[in-house]
């Protein structure tokens, strides 16, 4: 391709240019961008940021420019290159798991290396015994030996109770046989696995004297320590390629007869006894179901996040982006009207921007519950374990009562905030328009890349059976009078004691009515389900759609409640100023009201609220809650601190250099620009020239 010719370098985007837009945007708000993301993220966490954004950028292996032009297999290999070197970094800079973690986020690329840490260190960390945490712990820790976490399996995901590979104790020669009996038995979706990973932590049903004693973990070395080939009974491989998620080696594992030791079965909780070949029960089941909740508590808190990303470059793009004339603007303005400026794009967007806050300050509530949770097990408090669990879906978990609302709490919440997330994402694509499609706009692959949490660490419409399992023992326990003394309980009492004299919720009056409008739509929406469940005898699969939306309703209260409780934080009141306060007030009742709205039916039918309180909020508040969330909307946005290197979008940048970053990506970065084709059907060659290679950055 010939180079981009002086005349069009010279070309300018029509006025008025991005940059000044966006900075009128911004003169229309006072609110302090700084304020509000000290109070979000700590000022320690920002500079944090900022300090190793520096250096990720002064790395070449990390320039993004050709990361939307790749195919599947150079987007593995530069993950693995980039990988490595965050390694090197993570060394050299002596960077703790915070600061990894940030680089990480910059980065903004699932690399081979994340399950590696997220899954199987933190395995063997909670479930290893201390002779196994130095035998296989250590090593890990110092990237001598690569592993994952291999659960799922091509024919079960969620139902880990149904999981086909074997774990035969062999009391001879005192080893565990891993095997394969079917073909869906093979382990699959499994992260790193692929082509990355040298050792496994196997989910497997272990067998003793031909009695299963249901899944359990064990530690398997898959690949030779030197020339990475599978050992010897093992077959592993990649998946291929998915929707998104295409830097990671999702794999397939299937075991022949394969014999590891004793030592191999981690024995923190349970175990064989190598002597006697009997089976010693975990003493306290409660700290395994506990650990259970970390991962889908930091889904909940990333998921407010996750959607603010597609936030940011739509509401920044919508303040550039001019289309058509306001029909009742001047009739002598021949300027085109903002697209942020229509109110159905409003409509779309700015509940989503409240969303965010909402999930995050929902997601702080969960990670601090859940920490107090695991102090309290740790201390012993609650450890006795339920006599006995069976397989159906209303047996209870082997846990205590300490533990059950968190669990429910962290099912409910992960279903509900990578839902929304997720979906938000693709609203946001969509309110982009057109160029919401190209890759450089930032959305769509970030979208195709998170998608994968609306099922992993359990499907979503599978979770909220838990959240409705629990729910309806809470409300059992309230009717006989022997419920324990939770927020659950508290508000289905009072929903007994006032349900025959009726609700009279001021929503949109009071913001405490409003929140108790929420927990009154949960606590009716599960004494029908009793009732449904109870009493008409309706079988589990007949309700699971009511369940689904008793979940959804449990765990929308849920967010309502943790923003309001944020919002009357000393902390919040001390570090915010009263005008960014009354902002922040405004998004909890737009979320709130907005949530309210859609679910109008629900909140009718249990009296919760009336009609004429549910056409007032579409007709009223909501409209005009956008109206006044409008002018500091991209102030808010800029409160989440994306640098424009994370965000890597023409549409979201910061200084609003829309189309002239497109275009350059578009001219100056794009490799198959350096094709020269035959074109001609006559002719046997395809490619007269090849430039491509001139494109692309040398890792």
């Amino acid at each position: 391709m010939s180079p981009t010719p002086d005349w069009v370098k010279a070309l300018k985007p029509s006025t008025p240019a991005g940059t000044d837009l966006l900075k009128a945007e911004r003169d229309k708000s006072q609110i302090s961008v700084d304020k509000l993301s000290n109070f979000l993220f700590t000022r320690e966490v920002l500079e944090r940021q900022q300090r190793i954004l520096e250096i990720l950028q002064s790395e070449k292996i990390f320039d993004k420019s050709q990361n939307y032009f790749d195919g599947r297999v150079d987007k593995f290999k530069t993950a693995l290159a980039r990988g490595k070197k965050l390694r090197l970094l993570q060394v050299k800079h002596n960077w703790n798991n915070d600061e990894y973690m940030t680089a990480y986020d910059l980065v903004s690329e699932t690399g081979p290396y994340v399950l590696h840490i997220g899954m199987y260190l933190t395995t063997l960390r909670g479930q290893g015994t201390p002779e196994q945490k130095k035998l296989f712990l250590e090593p890990a820790e110092n990237y001598e030996a690569i592993g994952c976490y291999a659960q799922t399996e091509l024919g079960h995901g969620s139902n880990v109770r149904g999981l086909e590979t074997t774990a035969t104790w062999n009391p001879e020669d005192k080893t565990f046989i891993l095997h394969s009996p079917h073909l869906t038995a093979s382990k699959w979706w499994i992260g790193s696995l692929g082509r990355t990973a040298n050792h496994a932590v196997v989910m497997a049903q272990l067998i003793i004297k031909g009695k299963s004693y249901g899944p359990h973990p064990f530690v398997c070395q898959i690949r030779d320590m030197k020339t990475h080939e599978p050992l010897e009974g093992i077959h592993v491989g990649d998946i291929g390629p998915k929707f998104g998620y295409n830097s990671m080696d999702n794999g397939f594992l299937l075991f022949n007869q394969v014999k590891i030791p004793h030592i191999n079965m981690l024995a923190r909780f349970s175990q064989v006894d190598p002597d006697t070949s009997k089976y010693v029960h975990p003493s306290s089941p409660s700290l395994v179901y506990g650990t259970l909740t970390w991962v889908r508590s930091t889904i909940v808190l990333q998921s407010g996040g996750t959607l603010a990303r597609g936030v940011t470059i739509a509401t920044r793009y919508a303040a550039v982006r001019r289309q058509f004339q306001d029909r009742d603007g001047q009739k002598d303005s021949n300027g085109e009207n903002q697209v942020l400026n229509y109110t159905m794009v409003q409509f779309r967007l700015l509940p989503l921007l409240a969303a965010t806050f909402a999930l995050h300050f929902t997601g702080k509530a969960m990670m601090s519950l859940y920490q107090e949770n695991q102090q309290k097990m740790l201390s012993g408090a609650g450890t006795e374990a339920s006599a006995s669990r069976g397989a159906g879906p209303e047996e209870t978990q082997s846990s205590s009562d300490l533990l059950a609302d968190l669990h429910a709490t962290s099912c409910g919440l992960k279903a509900l905030g990578s839902t929304t997330a997720a979906e938000g994402l693709e609203v946001c694509r969509r309110a982009c328009g057109g160029h919401g499609y190209s890759s450089f706009a930032g959305i769509g692959s970030w979208y195709a890349d998170y998608l994968p949490t609306t099922t992993w660490e359990g499907d979503n419409y599978m979770l909220t059976q838990q959240v409705a399992r629990y729910l309806l023992k809470s409300a059992r326990a309230v009717l006989k009078g022997k419920a324990p003394n939770n927020d659950t309980t508290k508000i289905f009492t009072t929903y007994l004691q006032k349900q025959d004299m009726g609700a009279a919720h001021d929503i949109l009056g009071s913001d405490s009515d409003l929140v108790a409008a929420f927990a009154w739509r949960t606590s009716f929406l599960t004494f029908e389900a009793l009732k449904h469940r109870d009493l008409e005898k309706n079988s589990w699969n007949s309700l699971l759609v009511d369940f689904w939306r008793l979940s959804t309703a449990h765990s929308q209260y849920l967010v309502v409640k943790n923003f309001y409780e944020a919002l009357q934080s000393e902390s919040l009141q001390q570090e915010l100023d009263p005008e960014l306060v009354g902002v922040m007030h405004k998004l909890f009742r737009l979320y709130a009201l907005h949530t309210l709205e859609k679910e109008g039916a629900e909140f009718y039918s249990s009296a919760a609220v009336t009609v004429r309180q549910i056409q007032l909020t579409r007709t009223k508040a909501v409209m005009k809650l956008l109206e006044e969330v409008r002018p500091h909307a991209l102030r808010l946005v800029d409160a989440w601190q994306f640098p424009d290197w994370q965000l890597d979008s023409a549409l979201g940048r910061k200084d609003g250099r829309v189309y002239e970053d497109l275009f350059h990506r578009a001219s100056e970065l794009n490799p198959l620009n350096g094709l020269t084709i035959d074109p001609y059907p006559t002719s046997d060659v395809l490619i007269k020239r090849d430039e491509t290679a001139s494109f692309r950055s040398k890792l």
